[in-house]
């Protein structure tokens, strides 16, 4: 059975970028059959009111516009879905994500494709997959009060049903824990 990461890279920089060197490296030690890497420096679209509302209408009730408004959103999902390991490689901008990973989450994070509503609460449909997360801080420690990125991430990736994740710092070092 082949196995398959995708490869998430967010740092605005290619030159230097320290979260690009770490996640590179956690993705070769991974050793997988197929790596599907998406550099979102490249830019994705923000939410718009036509990709809202078309997430809300089934997808064979759909006209063209409302298809073309999901069609970049669906191939993030595709993606995603045939990982077995997503590795992100992120700076920590001003205490939290850039807002291309932002955009990317928003992306991902849809209603009855990647989570759904029950009488419990959400539900993420993503499962059985793992999550490694390598974040150049800029000398913020992860887990500080100051670390508003780990945390999110840890929150939406378990929102979608990923909850098997690890958090790196640069040096591929987890966050001291609280005694």
């Amino acid at each position: 059975m082949s196995r398959t990461v995708l490869h998430i890279n967010a740092s605005a920089r290619h030159e230097g970028s320290l979260s690009r060197l770490k996640s590179a490296e956690l993705v070769a030690a991974e050793n997988a059959d197929i790596v599907i890497t998406r550099d979102l420096a490249e830019g994705l679209p923000f939410l718009d009111p036509t990709w809202v509302t078309s997430t809300f209408i089934a997808p064979e009730e759909r006209d063209a516009a409302q298809a073309r408004a999901l069609a970049f959103s669906d191939s993030l999902i595709a993606e995603i879905q045939s990982a077995d390991t997503i590795v992100i490689g992120t700076p920590m901008y001003n205490f939290s994500i850039p807002a291309v990973l932002k955009a990317w989450i928003d992306q991902i994070a849809r209603v009855g494709v990647t989570f759904a509503y029950t009488e419990n609460g959400p539900k993420g449909l993503l499962t059985g997959k793992k999550a490694i997360i390598s974040i150049a801080t800029g000398g913020v420690p992860l887990g500080s009060d100051f670390d508003f990125a780990s945390t999110y991430l840890r929150f939406a990736l378990g929102f979608i049903g990923i909850t098997d994740v690890t958090i790196l710092d640069k040096d591929g070092l987890a966050p001291a824990k609280a005694a």
